[in-house]
């Protein structure tokens, strides 16, 4: 397994749409470990493809030092069927927008249906925290960051600090070579 680099927002990397895969075979298997090694160490609870510059559409989820004990996840081609018209609101973070955090409202109960790390086809229903770490990787998958959910204001904001800190950083690796 290999740590991968998690991309920042705003790179335009992250505002891409990722690609199905057409059967989970051992390269999306190592992409998979790969990423839950990443999204531990980061640490995190949910990394999607797109934050290591894979435009293939998998994700891994990992919520059992939350609320629920799930095990990892591993989803490749994750697709919701049904979402619950009841909203939950969760406080949500990204490892792509480090220290940034903005309540997210989105449906309070999903199915998803996807592909396991063997390749079999799984239906799972999701609540809680689950739900929303889920819709929001899912998200990732097609461009789609949690602060597109938020208003513009916000966004803008949290979008400018970033992009400052980045500058700031570029500025400290150049002083330091």
């Amino acid at each position: 397994m290999a740590l991968k680099t998690i991309l920042t927002a705003p790179d335009p990397r992250l505002k891409k749409k990722a690609l199905p895969v057409s059967a989970v075979d051992d390269g999306v298997r190592q992409l998979m470990d790969d990423m839950l090694e990443t999204m531990y160490a980061a640490p995190g609870i949910g990394l999607a493809a797109p934050q290591v510059d894979d435009l293939r559409r998998v994700i891994v989820l990992d919520i059992d030092r939350e609320e629920a004990k799930t095990g990892p996840l591993f989803m490749a081609n994750p697709e919701i069927v049904e979402a619950s018209d009841e909203d939950a609101t969760y406080e949500e973070g990204c490892l792509s927008l480090p220290e940034h955090y903005s309540d997210v409202v989105r449906p309070a109960k999903v199915t998803v249906r996807y592909l396991d790390r063997d390749g079999a086809r799984q239906e799972l229903t999701c609540e809680g925290l689950l739900a929303t770490c889920v819709q929001h990787e899912m998200d990732h998958l097609d461009g789609i960051l949690f602060v597109d959910h938020i208003s513009a204001l916000k966004r803008n904001m949290i979008l400018r600090k970033l992009l400052k800190t980045r500058k700031e950083k570029e500025r400290e690796d150049a002083d330091a070579a």
